[in-house]
């Protein structure tokens, strides 16, 4: 009794001052688990922002991922309702603080006041006026995958212990967002034609009947183009079945192109193709019909050197709900009024 009278009384602990190591360790762990755990690629933004949330004071947070084949950056998700406003906002790699983490992989801290060039380009993008800024890069073993930026953050004494914190984040969010890409990678290969990179018949039931649950939930039309390439045979005949697969690859690409951004087009099977069209009457369905029709007949196809070559089809076309009401009957009634082309002297389409 006497020792502990002894002891001097210790102060209670100020959490401004210390931050609590064993705390932050069980924030890190959770942390962990949250981004590791998750396959969602569109969750994993918003876990980030939770977390960084509660270690730093800031205007803003946001996060923009990469867009690789236009070489740019877009915004996925932002604190408070600031997104509406950064939505459509499209920067280039290199250019601004994003761009700049972007293109160097490095984290880019700017302190309050400072004079920078990166950081005006931020100002005139934004409804707010920036004074500070910090940039990270969330960078995996793949690359640079993303940029998480934070304006006119409030750092205080302990904003080291924060930076060092906020690397941890992104690193961990670098792991979860390349196991999410590889799973879906796996997941694409299931219903991806491996000749074509078309959608497989087994997505299109999936698909279909997807859209057509909508179409009925918002009373709208919903159309199908049944597409049959016009003596496929004499091509595998003639030339051999790797050239037939060629041409076959070709036309894939092609049919994606001549389609719309919404229409999801699919491999049926041997020569046969699918495009799905939300959203589209009848009238409509049958114009794009005949303009893919056209526009695939008059395609050249080069093969390889000293060989082009050129191929017809002949198309059906069915509409929800004139021609059906079922994913079967849909698919049935276009998949008919190809085989009467076909039957009837081919290249033409059928409404």
């Amino acid at each position: 009794m006497d020792y502990e009278k002894d002891q001097p009384i210790q102060p209670m602990p100020n959490e401004n001052e210390n931050r609590g190591p064993l705390k932050d360790l069980l924030v890190f762990h959770e942390l962990a688990r949250a981004l590791t755990s998750s396959l969602d690629l569109n969750a994993i933004p918003y876990t980030m922002l939770e977390y960084m949330e509660r270690f730093i004071d800031a205007e803003l947070w946001a996060l923009l991922m990469v867009d690789h084949e236009r070489q740019e950056l877009y915004y996925v998700t932002a604190a408070g309702d600031k997104l509406s406003g950064l939505r459509d906002l499209r920067v280039k790699i290199g250019e601004g603080l994003a761009g700049w983490v972007a293109e160097h992989g490095e984290t880019l801290i700017i302190p309050e006041a400072a004079s920078d060039q990166r950081l005006t380009a931020v100002s005139q993008s934004h409804t707010f006026s920036v004074h500070s800024a910090i940039g990270m890069p969330i960078r995996g073993r793949k690359g640079t995958h993303g940029v998480l930026e934070i304006f006119n953050p409030n750092l205080d004494e302990n904003s080291d212990y924060t930076i060092a914190f906020l690397h941890i984040l992104v690193d961990y969010a670098a792991i979860a967002i390349e196991n999410a890409q590889e799973v879906a990678r796996a997941q694409l290969l299931t219903i991806t034609d491996d000749v074509t990179g078309l959608f497989n018949a087994r997505h299109l039931y999936e698909a279909l009947e997807s859209e057509l649950a909508t179409s009925k939930r918002e009373s709208s039309s919903l159309s199908l183009m049944f597409l049959d390439l016009d003596r496929f045979k004499m091509i595998n005949d003639n030339y051999g079945h790797l050239v037939g697969s060629n041409l076959l690859g070709r036309v894939g690409k092609r049919l994606r192109e001549l389609c719309r951004i919404n229409d999801i087009c699919f491999r049926y099977g041997g020569d046969e193709f699918v495009v799905l069209m939300p959203d589209t009457s009848k009238n409509e369905a049958a114009r794009l019909a005949k303009d893919v029709h056209a526009s695939l007949s008059n395609s050249l196809f080069v093969i390889k050197e000293g060989l082009e070559l050129n191929i017809g089809s002949s198309i059906g076309v069915a509409t929800y709900p004139n021609d059906g009401k079922t994913s079967h009957e849909i698919l049935g009634t276009a998949d008919k009024r190809m085989y009467s082309v076909k039957s009837s002297g081919r290249g033409r389409v059928m409404v």
